[in-house]
């Protein structure tokens, strides 16, 4: 990854980590876990899937990373470039999220899993500041892009975090959405 590369990583997930830790300030419990309807997820439900997919994504890249260099995939993965960095981008087409990182309550507690969001992001950031592996050499696939390389994945951690924040802002925008009153922001901030 170049010096622009890692920096576009790394501003991706600054924003999107700024920007959901934003979002979720001095939420009550009753809007931590409001749903819009049964079948949708609720703000805690987002964030837990942030932190899961985050977690799983970068295990899957140091494996990945382990394995040969597969160059080749290079002008494939090159060509889904404008797709990656538009995950973010609308909220109309929706994908299915695989079981192992589906929201299940791993954290119950909201200051914990506020935490574990940002202990992970941590780590990501630390892997995408240290990393000198050649992550344009190394792919796996995404269940609807196919292969992507491994430095595109770094931008998808990013994408997918802000795309969640939209859904939470989503989620807020409800006309059912608990409002707040002002003692109980007072308790909850």
């Amino acid at each position: 990854m170049d010096l622009q590369e890692r920096q576009v990583v790394l501003d991706q997930l600054a924003s999107s980590e700024a920007r959901l830790l934003e979002l979720v300030d001095g939420l009550t419990a009753e809007q931590w876990s409001f749903k819009e309807s049964p079948a949708r997820w609720s703000i805690a439900d987002n964030i837990e899937h942030v932190v899961v997919l985050e977690g799983y994504i970068r295990s899957t890249i140091a494996k990945t990373l382990v394995e040969a260099a597969e160059p080749e995939k290079k002008m494939q993965a090159g060509a889904k470039e404008a797709f990656v960095f538009g995950v973010a981008n609308g909220r109309s087409n929706t994908l299915v999220c695989p079981e192992p990182v589906y929201p299940t309550g791993r954290w119950p507690d909201r200051a914990e899993l506020v935490l574990e969001l940002q202990k992970t992001r941590a780590e990501t950031v630390a892997f995408a500041t240290e990393t000198e592996a050649s992550l344009r050499d190394h792919f796996f696939p995404h269940t609807a892009l196919g292969d992507l390389d491994c430095y595109q994945w770094l931008v998808v951690l990013g994408q997918h975090a802000m795309r969640h924040a939209f859904q939470i802002e989503q989620v807020k925008a409800d006309t059912r959405f608990p409002v707040c009153s002002e003692r109980s922001a007072m308790l909850y901030s």
